[in-house]
């Protein structure tokens, strides 16, 4: 179709800036318009959207509504709660008519969403009780609106555009809860050469929260995994109608447990679409290579429950290990189906699931072994059939012998796979099998561990599975920013003989070593640590030795805080059916608890003793796993902040042999610490433990080595690489050596430097506030940014020399990076309530603010928190300790830390009404603290109150209140009003003066907590 027909050109007298935006949106939808996309210029209001909504229904449906019963209908489909609108968008829906009789409906056609009707509209206006929000452009499916695009100008980073959406969201009674909007599926934001996607979600999985930890966000990729972020190409490829529909229908996935809607990413669905078309065809095996913390569980779970539909396939067995049928990956299982897992099932269950015709039972989830018992003729089970005179499991399967069976592997190299491999490929002779695998073994690696059950054979993934059908490596992960990078420190004693490779150092160093790091390479115990040692031996003797170097230490030191040391290693199965199938997985404990297993159980049991006696739990080694739970629950609680959930509850390095080392996630786990040897596919998962990505406060992996494993290190990332080899694949693994880092550094403060040269300034924190204009203000903010990036990268680099330290200090003194941390937030609290206005985009905040990506967890302390600084101005009013600082000290450090800066004004203040010398108590800080505060919030309203002639009284109450219940009431506004006895128009003036100045005030004192109804008076 030429361009011709399509309608580009913007009205004229527009500001420059949004004509620019208005051109990309009028331009993408021409492009939608090449893509068979119909425009409709006509809808651009509610009315307009449910009218067309309603011919769209009524055509679908085969019937005619009467107003009353659309009105009717309307009320029922239109929900404020987006899971319950995606379920109802997918299934068939029942509506009782005027007469009595029932029409099952859908709101779109579900068989096939390729024959739905696909429009575009833009600038659609929806005005509801207190949102009056513009939507650059829909994309209407059968009339429901199921995808919003937010177009942003180019140079504006798409997050704006992200941003304003979640803004838009959190109105009271905005447009998606209360008209057809409910039904949006996706958004998609762009500047037109970055194009971002995510699904919409409740509130509780849809937000930009305090500490940056965003809602999951995707980026289109092709096949072999490269980007496609401009808008044109990105149309072409994501937004072509059917390729739309079924992103939508199919691959999108609908989590019960959570209420939460899940897109699958770019290579979860070419993984999928390969399986099926491999089976489609009958083109035999193969696997998929999807690295740790890329979601095999899910990719493979869809891949088969997608082939329930194909009529060619009897039965479709997704099969996993029984240690991987523990509560947790049950419960996601069953996140993805309810009640797809059954719990405790046997093999007689299986068999008679493998013969139902029930459509229920076409999918199958069950475990290696189960299958195994069932084709294995000398099994227990199957002896005993024989001999009771029944038909054995196996003998019952014989009419699936020459159907179509399918085989999924969730993890294809478990331990027990290779001795059922043979078994199945026999009996069914038809059947199909796909793994999918985070480690290929390869002719390299194959020796790591024995797959086949008879001594010396040993396969590749190849080799089992015939063909690779997708890969997407960790280097493509790290590269997409889905897991980190790895900064891998080799440690070496001081010192002439260096150890060899492989070779242990004595405990004592390396735990000499771990107390003098774990605060640089934690953030100050912002995440915490495993530390991996080589047998169950030494485990037990690093958790005696921990304890005795930490209390001697605290003896010289007493400001020393001992760190919370666990230890976890799986005590001798002794017939525990639990505890051997814990051990499937562990090598190394499994062989160690043979030797010895009265001392191990004593070893262990004087473990849990501290471990109770630290935490007040009672946990006992007959219920193992309980405590396996328990430690794996309190490293992820380091999440919480210090004020919330007391550091003496956590855990700050958890000692391991195989636990944990493949398999658990945890974002707040940043750092390996390796007193083992590893290689290979073992080396790559216990890394994997550090890297998940959690946001600017977490740079990267961190590793520490005792071993000296360079070598198994270069080996493993060359291995493992994928396409990319040598130097480019350590490139990407490994963050740049700190020599690099500085240098960077030094640029970026040179760089610094030359702006306010360039302004007519120094480079010092004062010169900050003599900056004119916001577009100044702006640019100090992005080359700021910038160097406390590369700051916090470097503040957890382990390898840091005293020459390294030496040259940071004279590229950025400490006291002048503290002065511009400060400056840094002062500026943009004032720039990001500026970006804040509503309805004005660019138009408000001026292009380069409207730019600005505020990164404020970069500005925050995980050592500097609210009982720290009491307990610092507390030995300043004493004069005393070692911490000595003078007043201008302690307010510069909380005018540098994000923590404050709701409250930096009051605090600095307080403290100058301190005098050293006055040996106040912590909790005399504390008490004058809240009584200075409240004198001072009393006596801001009371000077508002005199200001528009009210009593303050009567205005204290109002705010009170407001925060009480933090939603605005303005039938309580109406009150405070009424004895100024003034006209309505005098009035409504008068509360939009009032409003103005208690609007920041009320936001202040909400500590960023959303007030309800309140951005109606927002400006």
């Amino acid at each position: 179709m030429p361009p011709t027909q399509f309608t580009y050109e913007p009205p004229a007298s527009k500001p420059s800036h949004v004509v620019k935006e208005e051109q990309i949106e009028l331009g993408f939808i021409g492009k939608l318009q090449g893509l068979k996309y119909e425009y409709r210029p006509d809808i651009r209001d509610r009315a307009a959207l449910e009218r067309n909504f309603r011919e769209k229904f009524e055509a679908l449906n085969r019937v005619k509504l009467s107003d009353g019963e659309f009105a009717r209908l309307l009320d029922e489909v239109v929900s404020p709660d987006v899971f319950t609108a995606a379920r109802m968008l997918r299934e068939r829906n029942a509506f009782v008519r005027e007469d009595g009789t029932p029409l099952n409906y859908t709101l779109v056609n579900i068989k096939d969403w390729c024959k739905n009707t696909f429009e575009v509209v833009n600038q659609l206006r929806i005005n509801t009780d207190y949102s009056h929000h513009r939507y650059d452009v829909l994309i209407l499916i059968n009339g429901v609106p199921c995808v919003q695009i937010e177009l942003k100008t180019l140079g504006i980073h798409p997050r704006r555009a992200m941003e304003q959406i979640v803004d838009y969201k959190n109105d009271p009674g905005n447009g998606y809860t209360k008209t057809l909007l409910c039904f949006l599926q996706l958004f998609i934001v762009s500047n037109r050469t970055s194009t971002y996607y995510f699904a919409n979600n409740n509130a509780r999985h849809f937000s930009f929260n305090a500490d940056e930890r965003f809602l999951p966000i995707y980026q289109f990729a092709d096949e072999a995994n490269n980007k496609i972020a401009q808008l044109d190409d990105f149309a072409d490829k994501f937004l072509a109608k059917c390729t739309l529909g079924e992103t939508i229908s199919r691959y999108m996935v609908l989590v019960a447990s959570e209420q939460k809607l899940l897109m699958m990413r770019p290579y979860q669905v070419y993984a999928v679409k390969q399986i099926v078309d491999c089976i489609r065809q009958n083109s035999g095996n193969g696997y998929i290579w999807h690295t740790t913390g890329s979601g095999k569980t899910l990719t493979s779970f869809k891949a088969s429950t997608l082939l329930k539909d194909n009529p060619e396939v009897e039965k479709c067995l997704f099969v996993v290990d029984r240690k991987d049928l523990d509560r947790q990956t049950r419960e996601e299982f069953n996140r993805f189906q309810e009640g797809c897992v059954e719990e405790n099932t046997n093999t007689a269950t299986l068999v008679r699931r493998l013969l139902s015709d029930d459509y229920a039972d076409k999918v199958i989830v069950t475990t290696i072994q189960k299958l195994g018992l069932a084709l294995d003729e000398k099994s227990k089970r199957n002896k005993q059939q024989k001999k009771d005179g029944r038909t054995t499991y196996k003998e019952q399967l014989a009419p699936l012998a020459d159907k179509r069976v399918v085989f999924i592997f969730d993890e294809c190299h478990r331990s027990q796979f290779g001795a059922n491999h043979d078994a199945i490929k026999e009996f069914f002779p038809k059947a199909q099998l796909f793994g999918f695998t985070g480690t290929p073994i390869f002719e390299a690696n194959a020796t790591a561990k024995q797959y086949e059950g008879d001594e010396g054979q040993f396969r590749t993934t190849e080799d089992l599975f015939q063909k690779q059908l997708h890969a997407y490596t960790i280097t493509h992960a790290i590269e997409d920013a889905n897991v980190l990078r790895f900064h891998v420190d080799y440690f070496k004693p001081e010192g002439k003989n260096s150890p060899k490779p492989g070779e242990a150092l004595a405990k004592k160093a390396v735990i000499e070593a771990i107390l003098a790091k774990h605060d640089t390479a934690t953030a100050g115990r912002r995440f915490n640590a495993v530390l991996a040692t080589a047998s169950i031996n030494e485990a037990i003797e690093y958790h005696r030795l921990f304890d005795e170097l930490q209390k001697a230490k605290h003896e010289t030191d007493p400001s020393f805080v001992p760190l919370n040391i666990a230890c976890v290693f799986s005590p001798p199965a002794e017939g525990d059916a639990d505890v051997k199938q814990i051990q499937e997985d562990l090598p190394q404990e499994k062989l160690d608890n043979q030797q010895d297993p009265e001392g191990k159980k004593a070893a262990l049991k004087a473990i849990l003793a501290s471990y109770n006696a630290r935490y007040g739990t009672n946990h006992t080694i007959n219920e193992f796993d309980l405590y396996y739970q328990d430690v794996q629950k309190r490293i992820k609680d380091q999440q919480w902040p210090n004020a919330d959930y007391p550091a003496a509850k956590k855990i700050d390095i958890t000692i391991v042999v195989d636990m944990l080392l493949t398999g658990f996630d945890s974002k707040f786990l940043n750092t390996l610490y390796v007193d083992k040897n590893l290689k290979h596919h073992g080396l790559i998962q216990a890394f994997s433990r550090t890297n998940r990505v959690l946001n600017g406060s977490k740079p990267y992996g961190n590793v520490l080595d005792f071993r000296q494993q360079q070598t198994n290190v270069d080996t493993a990332i060359a291995l493992f690489s994928g396409e990319k080899k040598g130097e480019q694949a350590r490139e990407i693994w490994l963050v740049d050596k700190a020599p690099v880092v500085i240098q960077k550094l030094d640029a970026a403060v040179t760089k610094l430097a030359d702006f306010l040269q360039s302004q007519g300034l120094a480079c010092t924190p004062e010169a900050v506030h003599s900056l004119k204009g916001d577009e100044a203000r702006a640019a100090f903010i992005k080359n700021f940014k910038e160097v406390q990036r590369l700051k916090t990268q470097l503040d957890q680099y382990t390898d840091l020399t005293d020459d390294n330290a030496v040259a940071i200090e004279h590229i950025l003194p400490a006291e002048n990076l503290q002065g511009f941390r400060g400056a840094y937030l002062e500026t943009a609290q004032r720039l990001k309530a500026q970006q804040a206005q509503p309805d004005q985009g660019s138009m408000g905040a001026g292009v380069e603010v409207d730019q600005l990506d505020f990164e404020f967890v970069l500005f925050a302390s995980a050592v500097i928190d609210y009982d720290y600084i009491m307990g610092l101005m507390s030995r300043y009013t004493q004069g005393t300790g070692k911490q000595k600082m003078t007043k201008d000290e302690l307010i510069g450090l909380i005018l540098a830390d994000a923590k404050f800066m709701n409250e930096r004004d009051d605090i600095a203040a307080y403290i100058n009404t301190l005098k050293a010398g006055e040996g106040l108590s912590e909790t005399a800080i504390r008490e004058g603290y809240t009584r200075f505060k409240k004198e001072k919030d009393s006596a801001e309203l009371t000077d508002i109150a005199t200001r528009h002639q009210l009593t303050p009284a009567a205005l204290q109450i109002f705010v009170d209140g407001i925060l009480q219940r933090m939603i605005f009431d303005g039938e309580a506004l109406s009150d405070l009003m009424t004895p100024l006895d003034l006209g309505w128009k005098a009035r409504a003036q008068a509360e939009t003066a009032l409003m103005k100045e208690l609007v920041p005030l009320l936001t202040k004192r909400a500590q960023d907590r959303e007030i309800s109804g309140l951005s109606a008076y927002e400006q």
